[in-house]
């Protein structure tokens, strides 16, 4: 293959009209539907409509005041995003505001759907709850397993915009909605206001073949605009992949929007990899320059080790050194996220210019 080959692009991805329909109605076998065929049909054409001209956001206002380019036409939802992440930040600021804590449950296990049974991390995630009340944080639960137990819940692949240019990554993500493509029903337009309310955020996960579930992996990947992502999109006038890579020439600040949050990692296997994915997702937090809460907020072990799955949550209920770990870990989080209320805790690296914010 010559290098002319491999500069012409990737495979074409445009679907003929007929292969649309047929993925579009694929949505509606259920025999309800069979009499509202005439409806269906209708829809189907407003929707080849809205995919042939490409109509990823067909509700826009203008930027406005506070943008590079306030006439330029920003998507309703991207606004209404930007809104929450502002009011957010401003109730992770005021002092006179309860501390909050973040807790992420990984798992995409839930009773609600197949297996039909309550996951060891949800316990774990109740475990940890009572202890940051009992110390006087409002706390969030972030439930992972609803992406595979409730409907309309979506977190839509990252596309990767950074590898073209820093600043042609948006913060909160532009990406989605994308109406035209039916990439609708994105939570992750939820979930960054709950990261930046947060003092301190626990993440506790279980190991799947040596990583965290595709859930978690999936908003991971797209928490890559808080790691110095652009706040305004009309500097580059929506994804201009060429007016992108000229202000990350001149230098680009890499503004690191979730820095100083404290963290803990409670990461629990049954064999192999706790270990490693509790590395994993300390090196990925504080690469985005959150401060870990310390060795025994950072916790990997096994339960049951390899032992039978079916006698797992027995396993559960029996090892109280591990369940201690898990409330310690909650412990030591929420002591970090007070000291560094009070001013005694800090960022030891604050201050320091870092040579290659990349």
């Amino acid at each position: 293959m010559t290098e002319a080959d491999v500069r012409k692009g990737m495979p074409p991805v445009k679907l003929s009209r007929e292969e649309f329909e047929r993925r579009y109605k694929g949505q509606f076998v259920d025999p309800a539907f069979a009499p509202l065929q005439r409806e269906l049909d209708s829809i189907t054409a407003a929707a080849w409509d809205a995919y042939s001209h490409s109509r990823k956001a067909p509700l826009t206002r203008k930027a406005g005041t506070g943008f590079s380019d306030p006439d330029y036409d920003l998507a309703v939802d991207w606004l209404e995003a930007r809104a929450k992440i502002l009011e957010a930040q401003r109730r992770h600021d005021d002092a006179g505001e309860t501390p909050r804590i973040l807790i992420i449950n990984g798992s995409a296990r839930s009773e609600h759907t197949c297996p039909g049974e309550m996951s060891k991390t949800w316990r774990l995630v109740k475990l940890a709850e009572p202890v940051f009340v009992a110390m006087g944080f409002a706390v969030d639960i972030l439930d992972l397993s609803r992406l595979a137990s409730e409907f309309g819940k979506t977190i839509h692949p990252c596309k990767s915009c950074v590898g073209t240019a820093m600043p042609l990554c948006h913060w909160p993500c532009s990406c989605y909605p994308n109406y035209s493509l039916g990439q609708a029903g994105d939570w992750m337009n939820e979930i960054y206001p709950l990261w930046v309310a947060a003092h301190g955020i626990l993440i506790v996960a279980p190991v799947n073949w040596y990583h965290v579930p595709a859930g978690l992996k999936a908003m991971m990947d797209r928490m890559v605009c808080a790691d110095g992502g652009n706040p305004d999109p009309t500097s580059t006038h929506g994804k201009n992949a060429t007016e992108a890579k000229a202000m990350e020439l001149k230098g680009w600040p890499y503004p690191r929007h979730l820095a100083g949050r404290h963290f803990g990692v409670v990461v629990h296997g049954d064999a192999v990899g706790a270990e490693g994915v509790r590395r994993a997702l300390s090196d990925w937090l504080t690469d985005m320059q959150l401060i870990s809460a310390g060795r025994f907020a950072e916790l990997d072990g096994y339960l049951g080790y390899m032992e039978p799955y079916a006698t797992s949550h027995r396993d559960l209920d029996e090892d109280r050194e591990f369940q201690q770990e898990v409330q310690n870990a909650a412990r030591a989080l929420g002591n970090a996220v007070r000291l560094g209320r009070s001013g005694r805790l800090g960022d030891p690296g604050a201050g320091l210019a870092d040579p290659n914010p990349k």
